[in-house]
């Protein structure tokens, strides 16, 4: 039955629901209290799983390359990676700030990037752990080439795009890839610290309905070369 109905989906059809979602998918930073059933959870980890990998950095690996850890908000382990990921703030905000010491081309680049890591450290925690109802985190075995990071980032937009279909807001937490060296962190996951890069995300109801985004006409971007 199921076959059947997708085959009468037309490829027009199938387009413009997937215009309709590239379109509405937003960054939320806003959720409301009410968890989202997990079966949603597991079908935005299933996105993830669908997503391009670097087939030729992890062949050698006897374990798969990607995991997936689900913490929810109010538990155990929440509590235990709260402090360790807001202390990864702080650290590279003093790392940062004394890098700008000396270096002026990096101190007016980083304008934008300081202020926002000092409103986290005023804010006494890091957006999006604690403040959504799931915080996931996404995990890629270490090759060569080092490609793992690209290899998150294909497989955080499926999921995005997944939570997007869903009704559920999506945030990313960027700041989960500086916690693949810390070996607290790396425990409370159960992996050894340091043979896999992380990347993270928050997954909620969201509290505010975002307009679609505003981007440029593709004739405006785009050069065709001859």
């Amino acid at each position: 039955m199921k076959d059947t109905i997708m085959c009468t989906v037309t490829p027009d059809q199938k387009n413009a629901i997937l215009d309709e979602i590239l379109a509405t998918r937003r960054s939320y930073r806003m959720f409301l209290p009410a968890i989202p059933p997990e079966d949603d959870i597991r079908r935005i980890i299933h996105a993830g799983l669908l997503a391009p990998y670097a087939a030729a950095a992890v062949g050698g690996s006897k374990d798969y390359f990607r995991r997936f850890f689900v913490i929810q908000n109010g538990s155990k382990s929440m509590a235990e990676v709260m402090p360790l990921i807001f202390l990864g703030v702080k650290a590279m905000a003093a790392d940062l700030e004394r890098e700008m010491e000396t270096n002026p081309r990096l101190r007016a680049q980083a304008v934008t990037f300081v202020q926002r890591l000092s409103m986290i450290q005023n804010l006494g925690k890091v957006p999006g752990v604690g403040t959504a109802p799931y915080y996931i985190i996404v995990a890629e075995k270490k090759g060569f080439p080092p490609v793992e990071l690209q290899s998150l980032a294909h497989c955080l937009e499926n999921m995005w795009l997944k939570a997007t279909a869903l009704g559920l807001g999506f945030q990313l937490v960027s700041i989960t890839t500086q916690m693949a060296g810390n070996e607290k962190f790396c425990k409370i996951l159960g992996i050894p610290v340091s043979e896999w890069e992380l990347a993270g995300c928050a997954v909620g109801y969201p509290k505010d309905e975002l307009s679609p985004a505003i981007r440029p006409a593709v004739e405006d971007v785009t050069t065709w070369l001859a």
